[in-house]
């Protein structure tokens, strides 16, 4: 037991046991110290460990040794506590190791940024999850040990793909390594050299979108001005035609969903959909839709320097609440505004709404304060359901071809198990060669992406799914964290959970 209170092992009672037999049979025999006087650590003193913790989180991410050694030397700590002198800067640095502190790179946690934000929440527990829901029991899981979870399936079996673009940079590299201490100092690129921009789909059933002579859906591209370009909604579109081609192709036996993130170039929208936007509150001759020029046959016009050519044109009408449209312009003849923009207002009105107090926008960045849904014609406007429903060019094209798609939350990558196999790819091409040329930049990267393993890619499908059981029983980010990382290697979160959150105070 004396051992187990100094936090030693059984080596320490063994000596103590010792030491205590001989002191009982000679009273005069006594341990020696060979380092000198015995001296006892201040943090010995529980009182004055508890304060020095509550001062380090004060002062959050500012530690420093200096600071703890002049808060230790106040005149107010040091009566409180009985010092009798300073300590120096190196004791103060073994206090803060001993405290648990190291003095590292902080850790990389969860993405935040906008991650509890409250129309984010909102789309992730009353728009994806449910959709989730409804699809979750017809999705063949799998254990840590890379074993089907064998059971029957509610309907058509579906596989999931999701997809997701990634960079490589050309000086990428391992930092950390063994040199010998002699070893000199050697030159090093500056800045992250070439990128190569890869998107490509991933299942937990089959791995990556491929077959077996070596077709897939994945594109690259080396991206910028000069070079290959930027991957706009055009490529999306035409790599998930390719990507239907394939499922059909390889799979059609089964139902196929494809699970994007929520990027500008995934939620386009067809040219002159309805938006809320830009709308004036009255009426307009200057509102219409600019959108790309084409020809008869529906290809982009180009003007003379290479740019698109633009032209503008009336957006789509609306539906009103019987079903009917709603031509949002004033026809020829109208008396007063032929062929204007009716304006939000008259828009409105034709709906139902009595919107004659209300401004057209609550603040010039449309921020309305939650949970109103009236509170100015802009947001009215936003919430009715021929503005919400309205479709993207990608949901429209793989709707049309038999395939569903799903768009993740705002700032959820941890939901996107493909975001590991980008990370495990990355882990490997950092141990290969600097790649100074394209050719080797674009060979490598693909190379370490191959390599990734169809157990570890399960094993991310299960830490997403676990997300988002978790987020489903009501747990914040924060919370969704902790659980996946104490029920590591499970798919769904253990019936104990609120329970265990009680007992490490995560509630």
């Amino acid at each position: 037991m004396a051992a187990v209170s100094l936090n030693r092992g059984i080596y320490c009672a063994k000596i103590l046991r010792k030491l205590a037999r001989q002191y009982i049979i000679d009273r005069t025999v006594l341990p020696i110290n060979p380092f000198g006087e015995w001296k006892e650590s201040m943090l010995a003193d529980e009182d004055l460990c508890n304060d020095i913790n509550l001062y380090l989180q004060e002062i959050g991410n500012d530690i420093t040794a200096e600071k703890l050694v002049s808060y230790l030397a106040r005149d107010d700590v040091r009566e409180k506590h009985g010092i009798s002198q300073p300590i120096t800067v190196r004791t103060a640095r073994r206090y803060l190791h001993t405290l648990g502190y190291r003095f590292t790179s902080s850790k990389k946690g969860q993405y935040s940024d906008g991650h509890e934000r409250k129309d984010v929440v909102d789309y992730r527990d009353k728009v994806f999850l449910p959709r989730w829901e409804q699809i979750k029991d017809r999705i063949r899981t799998w254990t840590s040990e890379n074993l089907p979870e064998y059971g029957p399936l509610c309907g058509k079996r579906i596989i999931v793909w999701y997809h997701d673009e990634t960079i490589f940079y050309a000086h990428d590299r391992r930092r950390k390594n063994w040199f010998h201490k002699d070893a000199s100092a050697k030159p090093y690129a500056k800045g992250d050299g070439h990128s190569f921009m890869i998107a490509d789909y991933v299942s937990a059933d089959f791995g990556w979108l491929r077959s077996l002579d070596g077709r897939s859906a994945r594109r690259v591209m080396f991206p910028g001005k000069a070079k290959d370009g930027y991957f706009t909604a055009e490529d999306i579109q035409e790599q998930a035609n390719a990507a239907i081609d394939l499922v059909h192709e390889l799979y059609p036996d089964y139902e196929h969903i494809f699970i994007y993130d929520n990027a500008t170039t995934h939620l386009k929208r067809p040219d002159g959909s309805l938006s809320a936007r830009k709308m004036p509150k009255g009426p307009s001759s200057k509102f219409f839709i600019e959108v790309s020029k084409r020809d008869a046959n529906g290809k982009l016009v180009y003007n003379p320097d290479g740019s698109i050519a633009k032209e503008e044109r009336e957006m789509e009408p609306g539906v009103l609440p019987d079903g009917c449209l709603q031509s949002l312009y004033y026809p020829e003849n109208h008396k007063t505004h032929p062929n204007q923009f009716k304006g939000m207002a008259t828009i409105l009105q034709e709906r139902g709404y009595n919107v004659d107090k209300l401004k057209a926008q609550c603040n010039k960045k449309f921020n309305c304060a939650p949970p109103a849904l009236n509170c100015c014609c802009r947001r009215i406007l936003f919430n009715e359901p021929d503005f919400v429903g309205v479709e993207s060019i990608l949901e429209k094209t793989c709707k049309e071809r038999g395939v569903q798609v799903i768009f993740l939350p705002k700032f959820h990558c941890e939901l996107n198990p493909i975001e590991q196999c980008w990370g495990y790819g990355k882990r490997l091409y950092r141990f290969y060669p600097e790649s100074s040329r394209e050719e080797d930049l674009e060979r490598n990267a693909l190379e370490c992406l191959d390599k990734v393993p169809l157990e570890s890619i399960r094993r991310f499908f299960n830490r997403s799914h676990k997300f988002m059981d978790a987020y489903s029983k009501g747990l914040d980010g924060r919370q969704a964290a902790w659980a996946a990382r104490k029920y590591r290697g499970h798919r769904v979160l253990p019936a104990s959970l609120m329970a265990d959150m009680e007992k490490e105070n995560m509630k």
